[in-house]
């Protein structure tokens, strides 16, 4: 159904619902962003490391700046689109 041919409040109505499911798939992606680099810290310290942690906190870190990153980007050009 063409958007011109739905009613004002049905409308309204899918553009909530499709920032909602935008939104919901910016989270899913920072938080699948944040275990890989974590899972690769944990597997490079169990493989590499000498009883530290170093490759962890590395990656971790480094993983939460870069979904943090994605998520800014992310909003500022759904926010854009909204325009």
């Amino acid at each position: 159904m063409a958007e011109q041919d739905q009613p004002q409040g049905q409308r309204k109505k899918n553009n909530q619902l499709n920032a909602y499911a935008v939104y919901s798939s910016i989270a899913i992606q920072m938080a699948a962003i944040i275990a890989i680099g974590t899972y690769i810290g944990v597997k490079l310290d169990d493989n590499y490391s000498d009883g530290g942690n170093i490759f962890t906190i590395i990656f971790s870190l480094t993983s939460v700046i870069l979904a943090t990153i994605f998520v800014i980007r992310r909003i500022i050009a759904a926010s854009k689109n909204d325009e």
